[in-house]
């Protein structure tokens, strides 16, 4: 027929489908951040004792609350996959949006790998005839695919493992406080001084790390303005409970030197759950491994959370053009950054092939404590700069709570910069290379695209 219609090409999305609610919000934060409540926090009792450690989350506990506040403005304000990428862009412009974005990034990419070292490093005691590393890799094969598959199934399983994870911590708190004794808590409390304080600051941070993922998914969310402040309140409300259950009820069984030493004189464990558990039913009973195993999805649930938030990151960082743009494409059919997905996916092997699970963890903390600081100044300068710019919702108390974020995220950084010279030196490195790459190749391809234009 010479009128037949023309068969029209499906035209590929170019956003992100919003299918996330709050309950999903809330188990995307809490799974982000939980697997910090089962091992490494313990670490920072060997530098600065209960005492210091405690005094230290105290502060990094009113950084989250200061900062979540905040940081909510800003997600329901500008609902970008992007995150800090996108306020501090509004804010301060394109060079300063890129690295705060950058720093966002090195948070998101390598923090899942040290988690996936960590459930490698779970499942070869079951299954010792596969390495850690090959575990490790599978799981993040597997994971990526979820997220691959489409975000709802994703949300979905994240909140399942998520409900168990904390369902674990809330028995663990229920066996062990029966047995809890203050005296345990006072013994040997400040070990090293006032400087213990201070050196107890980044194992504080652990706690809470990732929260600030529930932004890069406001893009997907329903009804945004008022949906992300449910889901990031009620995932830092049940964080903080969690943390202080965790705190005493490990710490109160026999004192913090039995949930850092295995023996005495042996090297740091960064299992205090286990070590907590093993002194009231022994490391061989049913409970003890039935909890142990529960356990588990702690880390599955910050692992695979922050590789959902990490996507989004990514995807904003290609639909910008800031990488290559094929990283900013939406797959046709699941709706879900796929090549972002893949693009991380291969950063986080390589990272976890190094074997330096510390040390990815503690420039993962860099990114996190920069992120803070940018995403900070860009709500002060917004609010100065767009005062008309729609807020649905804003910020209590301002401008003292993001003030007062900044502040401590400062002093955070400093400490981390003083304990650890060398990674942070690697950090900033990362940052100046990444910048280099932006002004010398992304800025001229922009400023061409827009001369041929003209």
């Amino acid at each position: 027929m010479a009128n037949q219609t023309a068969i029209e090409k499906p035209v590929a999305p170019t956003q992100l489908k919003k299918t996330l609610g709050p309950l999903m919000l809330w188990g995307l934060g809490v799974g982000y951040v939980i697997s910090g409540m089962y091992f490494g926090w313990n670490l920072g009792l060997a530098e600065g004792g209960t005492l210091g450690l405690a005094i230290a989350t105290f502060f990094i506990i009113i950084l989250y609350v200061t900062f979540t506040f905040s940081y909510t403005e800003l997600a329901c304000a500008i609902p970008k996959a992007g995150g800090v990428f996108d306020y501090a862009t509004r804010a301060m412009g394109n060079n300063i949006g890129f690295i705060a974005g950058m720093a966002q990034m090195i948070e998101f990419v390598f923090a899942p790998p040290a988690i996936a070292a960590a459930i490698g490093a779970y499942f070869h005691i079951f299954f010792p005839q596969f390495s850690v590393t090959s575990i490790a890799i599978t799981a993040y094969i597997l994971f990526t695919a979820l997220n691959i598959y489409g975000v709802k199934a994703a949300a979905t399983f994240e909140l399942i493992v998520t409900a168990f994870a904390v369902f674990e911590l809330l028995l663990f708190s229920g066996i062990t406080l029966p047995h809890f004794h203050w005296a345990n808590l006072t013994q040997n409390a400040l070990p090293h001084g006032l400087k213990g304080i201070w050196a107890a600051i980044p194992f504080a941070i652990w706690f809470f790390l990732g929260l600030e993922g529930v932004a890069n998914v406001a893009e997907e969310t329903v009804n945004p303005q008022k949906n992300v402040l449910k889901g990031f309140g009620s995932a830092l409300i049940t964080l903080i409970v969690l943390c202080a259950l965790v705190f005493v009820s490990s710490i109160g069984v026999g004192g913090w030197e039995k949930i850092v030493y295995p023996t005495p004189g042996a090297d740091a464990s960064d299992s205090p759950l286990p070590m907590a558990l093993a002194q009231i039913t022994g490391n061989s009973g049913l409970l003890y491994h039935l909890l142990i195993t529960i356990g588990l999805m702690g880390l599955v649930a910050s692992f695979h959370g922050l590789i959902l938030a990490a996507s989004r990151a990514t995807y904003d960082f290609g639909k910008t053009g800031c990488i290559p743009k094929i990283f900013g494409v939406i797959h046709p059919k699941a709706n879900t950054p796929a090549n972002a997905l893949v693009l991380n996916l291969v950063l986080g092997i390589i990272a976890l092939l190094t074997g330096k699970t510390g040390d990815i963890i503690t420039i993962a903390v860099f990114g996190a404590i920069a992120l803070y600081i940018f995403a900070m100044i860009a709500l002060l300068i917004l609010r100065k700069k767009e005062p008309l710019l729609e807020r649905p919702f804003k910020v209590p108390l301002y401008p003292y709570f993001p003030i007062i974020a900044v502040i401590i995220a400062v002093v955070s950084m400093i400490a981390m910069i003083t304990l650890n010279i060398k990674l942070s030196l690697i950090f900033f490195a990362i940052l100046a290379l990444a910048y280099i790459w932006f002004h010398f190749i992304v800025k001229r391809k922009r400023n061409a695209g827009s001369t041929a234009i003209s």
